[in-house]
């Protein structure tokens, strides 16, 4: 199988990583962050405002590599502080309102300024 590297202008990037690698009909999106990719800033300072920008960065890199929403098989998900849960929540049901896929949450081991929570998603997509 082919390793294919994603990029995409939609989602914060790094040299130091890959935002997606896609290994057949699997896409492994590296954790993203609730920053806005026009500006690199945290897209707020609530863990709604920030969680909404992870998932919708998310999002467009898995629209990069050809898959959508319906496709996502597991979400993990680090918080920078755990009192967040609750608004991680909420925000999280919207974007998911019915079947969400499997999920974990777990705290943030290292602690960057202002960023409260980034988002990892492996999703399925039938082979092109």
């Amino acid at each position: 199988m082919t390793r294919q590297i994603i990029r995409t202008a939609d989602a914060p990037g790094s040299a130091l990583f890959s935002q997606a690698v896609r290994i057949g009909a699997t896409i492994y999106v590296s954790g993203m962050a609730g920053v806005d990719p026009k500006t690199s800033q945290p897209a707020g300072t609530t863990i709604q405002e920030q969680t909404r920008q992870a998932l919708l960065n998310c999002e467009n890199v898995l629209h990069a590599a050809g898959a959508k929403r319906g496709d996502i098989v597991d979400v993990q998900v680090l918080l920078a502080r755990p009192n967040d849960f609750a608004g991680l929540n909420e925000e999280y049901a919207k974007f998911f309102p019915s079947d969400p896929p499997a999920r974990s949450v777990a705290k943030l081991g290292v602690e960057v300024p202002n960023l409260l929570v980034s988002i990892k998603m492996t999703a399925v997509v039938a082979d092109s």
